[in-house]
């Protein structure tokens, strides 16, 4: 057996290194950091876009009330737009006003209700015992919105025919005029309170922009609140006041907060990334040694069957050869680790077609007595691996 002796060579690792990490990725974490600073730029010289106000006359959203403020101008009904009871009061003080509430969040309900003139309230709000004396709303759910007939005599709901109601069930004083049915009351009621005129209604969703041209929705909307007189339309405090924030004069959470905190965010964030980096890491590369001497595959099993032969080991040799046999057959014949001697045998049988005794014999039998028969016995536990991994 020849030896080939190759002088020792340094040490080279691997696994990929820094340098050709970069150079394989880089393309991918260019374009990630472009798509990334685009989307960086975007968010910050974007503008973000207001959130929908419902029921406001300033705004366009679906939800918002614009289509309706322009519809009363056009036909010369002032509009003013109120956040606060000061407002609504100072705007009442100027003569005969309507007082159209679509929101009582942060408002208090007592002075709000000593505003005089009409007044239109929208749905379930807070206070209605305080705004609309008299009228209750059912308890137990609201009804749902859908198109809806008058079925009542007041002139502005019959001339405007159907219209999208439901919300809260409501139900009046006596001598009110209940409108559209509901389940167990009514969308609108409207009664005389005080020397003015207040009317209730169960839903706003037909005076949005997404709903005031459906229906007779546009004309129930304009009959009920385009009398003629200037219209106070209260809706809810785009800041909420001071009073209502947490923390003392108003504070929000953030301004509770220290002024470190943000550093402290930073360094957080740092130490996570540096310990995912630290913890991340192999214990090294990956190192392949080269080895003094290279001995080719073929030449170590030529000089492993001379050392057999020299020694006359013909029992040990087919005691190999049967071992690594059964060994890679028996996962092919659906066999467990371990199996019997006759299982192995009968299911070899089956399956090539071949004697089970001779099959037997082949795996478990005595040592071959000379060289000839130890060739043949591998050539046989040879030909009956083939046949089986054919089938």
């Amino acid at each position: 057996m020849s030896l080939t002796t190759v002088p020792p060579a340094a040490s080279t690792p691997t696994s990929p290194t820094v340098r050709s990490a970069w150079r394989s990725s880089r393309t991918i974490v260019l374009l990630g950091a472009a798509i990334v600073l685009a989307a960086v730029l975007s968010v910050l010289l974007g503008r973000d876009p207001a959130p929908a106000r419902h029921l406001d006359p300033d705004d366009t959203s679906l939800a918002g009330s614009k289509a309706l403020a322009e519809l009363l101008r056009g036909r010369g009904v002032t509009v003013e737009k109120v956040d606060s009871v000061e407002a609504a009061a100072a705007k009442g003080a100027g003569g005969d006003r309507l007082l159209l509430i679509t929101d009582t969040t942060y408002l208090d309900h007592y002075s709000l209700a000593r505003v005089p003139g009409d007044r239109v309230l929208v749905g379930d709000l807070p206070g209605l015992p305080a705004l609309a004396p008299g009228v209750t709303s059912a308890p137990d759910g609201l009804a749902r919105t859908r198109s809806r007939e008058p079925e009542c005599d007041l002139p502005a709901a019959t001339a405007a025919g159907s219209a999208y109601l439901g919300g809260a069930r409501l139900r009046g004083p006596a001598g009110s005029t209940g409108c559209y049915p509901v389940e167990g009351g009514y969308a609108l009621v409207r009664y005389q309170y005080g020397g003015g005129t207040i009317t209730v209604v169960g839903d706003g969703s037909f005076m949005t922009n997404q709903r005031l041209a459906e229906d007779g929705n546009a004309a129930l909307a304009l009959n009920l609140i385009g009398t003629g007189k200037p219209v106070i339309w209260v809706v809810r405090p785009q800041t909420p006041p001071p009073a209502r924030l947490p923390g003392e004069s108003g504070a929000s959470l953030y301004d509770l907060m220290p002024g470190s905190i943000r550093w402290g965010v930073y360094m957080a964030i740092i130490a996570v990334a540096v310990t995912a980096f630290w913890r991340g890491r192999r214990l090294g590369p990956v190192v392949v040694e080269k080895l003094p001497v290279v001995v080719r595959a073929a030449e170590t099993v030529e000089g492993r069957g001379r050392l057999y032969r020299a020694r006359r080991a013909r029992e040990r040799a087919a005691d190999a050869l049967r071992a690594a046999t059964i060994d890679r057959l028996t996962p092919r014949l659906g066999l467990g680790t371990g199996a019997a001697r006759h299982e192995v045998v009968t299911a070899l049988a089956a399956r090539t077609g071949e004697d089970p005794r001779l099959v037997g014999d082949a795996l478990y039998g005595p040592p071959p007595p000379d060289d000839a028969e130890l060739v043949a016995l591998a050539r046989y536990l040879d030909s009956i691996e083939r046949t089986v991994s054919e089938l």
